[in-house]
């Protein structure tokens, strides 16, 4: 389809979808209605003799030519295969292992933190499993459910965003290909990774808190709490899966590690590693030219087929119970996959469309903006859109059209650092709004009180957010100069931690006196 340059007109599609979505709290129709909007400016401008069916035929034609089919085929493998490692049994392996093993308060904390660390390939897979697994565990420590929560909540968006393998890179991947900025999406998508200030500091502040008492504020109260034997518990409606007995703590390993090894074959296999161009002979060329989304769908039915193998032969889940979990995984991941494609939906009525990157970058640059402070600024701004709306998926997708020709046409050197500070602030309001699923998800996997879990995280969540804003302006007054920008976010993060921790420490003494 043609473009034509709307002008100011071209920003309101994503105008209307964020308003939309502060204002309902629900993402999917806000997004539709801002497609929308966008394909009724575009039968206009475009003199359609039918404003009406123009509208819902450029829309419905747009959203068919920018749907990714690997991406939807990827997260949809990626459901069946964590509802069948869970109906096998692997993840409650796993729990009894563990507590058999764990002999400290610490070491369960720890042991937490790095299950959380190991299911890095999808978030919904992340919570639901390690509350289950590690809350016996910690329950006998008398860790608060509270604490639990943020442990989960903090090790599962954030470290989903800096794992190459996850659904969250495919999502992010998919987002950056509709830019048609970059030569390689998951290329792109790696050299943010050092610069994701904000999942970098919680994963940092997690294992700090683990290793040391250096709880503050309405957490202190609550471990506190737990200690004299109050834990928080909340009776939940969590488990309902049928759980085979049968499961090992291999069920659980194997599959996702079959995942890791396939997916980098099969990155490296697309990227022409054994091809005829010896240009690409070597890992990390081969890794550039990959075509991400394809190498993805192949090893996540690569993962399937394991799982398959390993479960049905041995009689761990019958054959029917593993297409039925496998089909209910699927089911599981549809509001994503919704989400994924009204995003690029949105993305494409922008920038095929309307032209909106090229009057933003117009207007940015005619305008004087300063470029040091575009990734301070851009962090702001995801943040807010995020934590008002609850959802990253939806956050970046909108931005990230956006942002890449504003930072490109200000300074280029800053473009991952702008994407990095995008993706940061989408992950903050994924990991501590309210309304987020997976803030509701942790809570249910750990059996906590959502309001209790929201009140203890969000002062732990937001010191993050205010570290990683002093992170990015350094980062745009440095040009990008990586270890100066994250140094400077984990010294403010840490010294805050112990300034808090003794002022606590300070009212206590104060209070007692």
């Amino acid at each position: 389809m043609e473009s034509f340059n709307a002008g100011w007109l071209s920003i309101l599609p994503p105008v209307i979808a964020i308003v939309l979505a502060l204002a309902t709290k629900e993402v999917i129709s806000s997004l539709l209605i801002g497609i929308m909007s966008g394909t009724f400016i575009y039968a206009v401008g475009m003199n359609h003799s039918n404003l009406l069916m123009g509208t819902v035929e450029t829309a419905f034609s747009l959203m068919s030519n920018k749907v990714d089919f690997n991406i939807l085929v990827f997260c949809t493998l990626l459901g069946s295969l964590v509802y069948t490692i869970s109906i096998a049994g692997g993840s409650r392996a796993y729990g009894d292992w563990a507590i058999k093993r764990i002999r400290s308060r610490r070491s369960s904390l720890l042991a937490t933190g790095g299950l959380g660390a190991f299911i890095f390939i999808d978030d919904y897979f992340n919570c639901l499993t390690v509350g289950t697994v590690m809350r016996p565990v910690t329950d006998s420590y008398r860790v608060s459910r509270a604490k639990l929560a943020y442990i989960i909540d903090s090790m599962a968006a954030p470290v989903c965003i800096i794992a190459p393998v996850s659904s969250w890179a495919a999502a992010v991947g998919s987002s950056l290909k509709s830019t048609g900025a970059f030569e390689s999406d998951f290329s792109a998508f790696v050299s943010t990774i050092p610069y994701n200030f904000y999942a970098i500091s919680c994963i940092v502040m997690v294992f700090v808190l683990c290793l040391t008492k250096l709880d503050f504020g309405p957490m202190r109260r609550a471990e506190e709490r737990a200690e004299a034997g109050d834990i928080g518990d909340v009776t939940t409606q969590n488990a309902q899966l049928r759980v085979s007995d049968k499961g090992t703590i291999w069920d659980m390993i194997v599959p996702i590690a079959a995942l890791i090894i396939f997916a980098v074959l099969c990155l490296m296999y697309s990227g022409g590693y054994w091809g005829d161009d010896p240009a690409y002979h070597s890992f990390a060329a081969s890794l550039g030219n990959s075509s991400a989304s394809s190498a993805l769908v192949w090893a996540s039915f690569g993962a399937m087929v394991v799982a398959f193998v390993q479960f049905v032969p041995r009689g761990v889940v019958s054959f029917r119970d593993f297409m039925d979990g496998s089909v209910e995984g699927m089911k599981m991941m549809l509001p994503a996959n919704i989400i994924l494609v009204l995003a690029w939906t949105i993305s494409g009525v922008c920038r095929d469309l309307l032209e909106t990157p090229i009057f933003v970058q117009s207007l940015v640059t005619d305008g004087g903006f300063s470029a040091v402070w575009l990734p301070a600024a851009i962090f702001l701004i995801a943040s807010f859109l995020s934590f008002s709306t609850g959802t990253a998926w939806g956050t970046f997708g909108i931005l990230i059209p956006i942002i890449v020709p504003v930072a490109q046409a200000l300074d280029p050197g800053l473009v991952i650092v702008s994407l990095s500070a995008t993706l940061a602030g989408s992950v903050f309001g994924d990991h501590c709004s309210p309304i987020s699923d997976t803030t509701i998800l942790s809570s249910a996997g750990a059996g906590c009180s959502h309001i209790e879990h929201v009140a203890t995280q969000i002062p732990y969540a937001w010191l993050v957010a205010v570290a990683s804003f002093v992170g990015y302006a350094v980062a745009g007054f440095t040009n990008a100069n990586l270890w100066l920008s994250l140094g400077t976010t984990l010294v403010i993060l840490i010294g805050s931690i112990i300034v808090l921790h003794m002022m606590g420490n300070a009212k206590r003494e104060d209070a007692a006196a």
